[in-house]
């Protein structure tokens, strides 16, 4: 019989992973490699883990962060204090030969204990910081330097920004450490042991971006500067009835139209002559935002929303009108974005969902629901474990499955 042609939508169908995780990053690697085809089995305890009911809520109480970081997977819940369920987990781990967790510390689902009922394991860890200490999002965020710098020039307090940054930026990190590794159990036969601190995972992008060398080479700091955009032109703009505007002039291009646009070239012009400065340089732009920013917000400030966005979009200015989610989940560009489908996601309701946000081929992979807490116990350990109906009834019935 010939074999069917594998499916480009789904580059990792036949391979298992076995997650035991909370909250953001390890739950998004693994919903990552099941929207590119894997088959994922979230392990928790009885109960659920700490993210189990994580707000936000429907009105019934479930949580709809849970089913939004979980789509796609397969559930088994398992009292992982007791001798037969870790050694059922770990069973089922040395089946999958893939093992994801940001569950530190454990010893019996450490690699060196693990390798040893499967050789050749990828066991993907994550933990909070590169000293082992504990840490999560917003206290890494804050040792970085990120909230000093966030905000209005004048303010004195950290700012924290809302988006999970390390958290999300790890997910991606962990699920693409498992590709690799993948491949190189392919070519070599041998597994890995991955360990990625959501501290290192900052610090990286810290350093890549400069903001970290900065103070290295330069001896200084980046400082706030409100909705400016560092080394280039951006700023934020309200029209006479009071919407605001993203405005960003990243060439020379972009720069000459926003000045045609305001009705400034001739003032420009002038200021240019006055500081010496030579705003064909972005440097130069931004060392003099202030300045330019004045001359601008008098043509948006004299002008309605409707007419300033109908101004912009004749000139190759980027921008955009800042919204808030609710208007985001109802404009075009959800609604007849191919990134989301509708989902009828049990517990939580119908709604339109984001699969895998790259297209394969042309085509978007489709959301798939999360499953509810255990929905998949006994399947899995039929399915995975080949154990028979009277084994399995004997675990439930001892409270080490649910």
């Amino acid at each position: 019989m010939t074999e069917p042609a594998p499916d480009p939508a789904r580059p990792l169908a036949g391979v298992r992973v076995v997650e035991i995780s909370s909250f953001v990053a390890v739950p998004l690697a693994g919903m990552t490699l099941a929207q590119l085809g894997a088959e994922v089995l979230r392990v928790d305890p009885v109960g659920g883990a700490a993210d189990y009911k994580r707000w936000p809520l429907t009105e019934a109480g479930d949580s709809i962060y849970w089913a939004g970081l979980n789509k796609g997977k397969r559930s088994l819940a398992v009292d992982m204090r007791s001798d037969t369920g870790q050694e059922l987990v770990a069973r089922l781990i040395a089946d999958s030969g893939v093992f994801i967790t940001n569950v530190a510390g454990r010893q019996w689902h450490s690699y060196d204990a693990l390798r040893q009922i499967r050789p050749d394991l990828i066991h993907v860890e994550v933990s909070g910081r590169h000293d082992g200490g504990t840490g999560v999002d917003y206290t890494v965020n804050a040792a970085i330097g990120f909230p000093l710098v966030t905000g209005p020039p004048e303010l004195t307090t950290p700012v924290n920004h809302v988006l999970p940054a390390w958290d999300v930026t790890c997910g991606i990190y962990a699920a693409l450490s498992v590709v690799t590794a993948l491949r190189h159990r392919d070519a070599t036969g041998h597994g890995q042991q991955i360990s990625i601190p959501l501290e290192n995972v900052a610090l990286a992008t810290a350093g890549n971006l400069s903001l970290l060398t900065e103070a290295m080479i330069n001896g200084t700091s980046r400082q706030r500067i409100g909705n400016a955009v560092y080394g280039t032109y951006g700023q934020n703009f309200t029209s006479s009835d009071g919407i605001s505007y993203m405005v960003v002039a990243l060439t020379g291009r972009h720069f000459r139209d926003l000045t045609a646009l305001t009705g400034t070239t001739e003032a420009v012009a002038v200021l240019a002559d006055s500081l010496g400065a030579d705003f064909s340089d972005e440097g130069e732009r931004y060392r003099h935002r202030e300045a330019l920013s004045g001359l601008f917000a008098e043509w948006f400030t004299s002008h309605t929303g409707v007419e300033v966005a109908a101004a912009l979009s004749a000139t190759s200015v980027l921008w955009e009108r800042y919204q808030t989610f609710g208007e985001t989940a109802a404009a075009p560009r959800v609604t007849d974005n191919p990134l989301f489908t509708e989902l009828d996601q049990p517990r939580v309701g119908r709604y339109l969902a984001a699969g895998l946000p790259l297209s394969i081929n042309g085509a978007y992979p489709a959301a798939v629901p999360a499953p509810a807490l255990g929905d998949d116990t006994a399947a899995v350990l039929g399915d995975w474990l080949a154990m028979d109906r009277g084994r399995i009834d004997d675990l439930f019935g001892a409270g080490t499955v649910a």
